[in-house]
């Protein structure tokens, strides 16, 4: 650990001389790279000079009991002693979360799609009610929402929505969130007071940047139709929706939501290229065998993670067996207590397999 600490302290040191240059301001893209690279250490190497000057507090505490001079001095190391190796401890843990593999695509805006599952009209109710959730949250963390795609159904809810949050490492928060939620209740369009199980799936996939992702225009089908609504009902007298399709793997992106033809392809490019981007990621983990498979974090869509429960006003979570007796505050977007456990269920499954 020490090692590694070292070679982040050497490449902080080279940052600080860069940004320190005055030429660098003349090229803002070279300076924003390295100001973002230094600020992302920041919190690490703060910890770590930290953790050194514990580290010379404990070794001038043993040379004064090794000396076995002054009784009360004595008296006063051992106290010290105790309470650096204490620190001690607690710092090491620390830094050994700082130091686990940082995953790239954190740091980027989200797109979250939300479908609704099994259980008809009650699935799609649902799946607006999760949209909901997500959106109270990122009001609550001050972060944008942006519909980028939507189906409504008649009776409210949607068949399926696509939505963008925009924030710093906003998709290291709401990685977690993707598989299948299952809700338990009396839905509002039953007579006889059953409860049913419905459920919606989620997909959280990381913003794709032009440079990662490399469509040729040759590879892009692309229709105008006008937009319609729920039952089928036109909403707009000009051809402003948009279907592209990618011709190499057959995938489809439908955008209807903008008057715009220009905003509506804009955004269906958005959503077109992050499935892209999830497919070559996926592919490349494919490769590599040893590569880690989370229990919190598979990716895997058909996983049931998540059960909200009305009749007993719960939540749980079953990758990390954690229930909360809530549901209402969670669904009004609370989500932080949830994704924070879900990190550090994830990290400390990181550091078993690390160790």
């Amino acid at each position: 650990m020490l090692n590694q600490l070292k070679k982040i302290e050497n490449r902080y040191d080279e940052l600080c001389q860069l940004l320190m240059q005055p030429d660098i301001g003349q090229d803002p893209k070279r300076l924003a790279e390295v100001a973002k690279e230094k600020s992302s250490l920041d919190k690490t190497i703060e910890k770590y000079h930290e953790y050194r000057e514990v580290l010379k507090t404990i070794e001038e505490d043993q040379e004064v009991l090794a000396e076995d001079s002054d009784e009360e001095l004595n008296e006063l190391a051992e106290l010290e002693l105790q309470e650096m190796e204490g620190k001690k401890q607690s710092l090491e843990e620390e830094l050994r979360f700082m130091l686990l593999p940082k995953d790239p695509n954190d740091s980027k805006n989200a797109i979250i799609e939300i479908r609704a599952g099994t259980g008809g009209d009650e699935a799609g109710i649902f799946a607006g009610d999760l949209f909901r959730m997500y959106s109270r949250f990122a009001e609550r963390q001050k972060w944008s929402v942006d519909v980028l795609s939507s189906s409504p159904q008649g009776i409210g809810g949607f068949k399926e929505i696509i939505f963008m949050l925009k924030a710093e490492n906003v998709c290291g928060v709401m990685k977690y969130e993707s598989g299948v939620h299952r809700v338990q209740r009396v839905p509002k369009t039953e007579t006889s007071g059953r409860i049913h199980t419905s459920a919606a799936t989620v997909v959280v996939l990381p913003e794709a940047q032009a440079v990662e992702i490399d469509v040729a225009p040759n590879e892009l089908k692309i229709d105008v139709f006008r937009s319609s609504g729920p039952g089928g009902q036109s909403v707009n007298t000009t051809d402003s929706a948009v279907r592209i399709t990618h011709i190499p793997t057959g995938m489809v992106v439908t955008c209807q939501d903008e008057k715009s033809q220009h905003k509506n392809r804009a955004k269906a490019l958005k959503v077109l290229h992050a499935r892209l981007f999830e497919k070559k990621q996926q592919e490349e983990q494919a490769k590599l065998a040893e590569s880690r498979r989370s229990m919190v974090s598979t990716g895997d869509r058909s996983a049931k993670i998540r059960t909200y429960n009305f009749p007993q006003g719960r939540m749980t979570d079953h990758r990390i067996g954690l229930t909360l007796y809530r549901l209402e505050e969670i669904l009004d977007g609370d989500l932080l207590e949830i994704t924070e456990q879900l990190r550090l269920a994830d990290q400390a499954e990181m550091l078993k397999n690390a160790g």
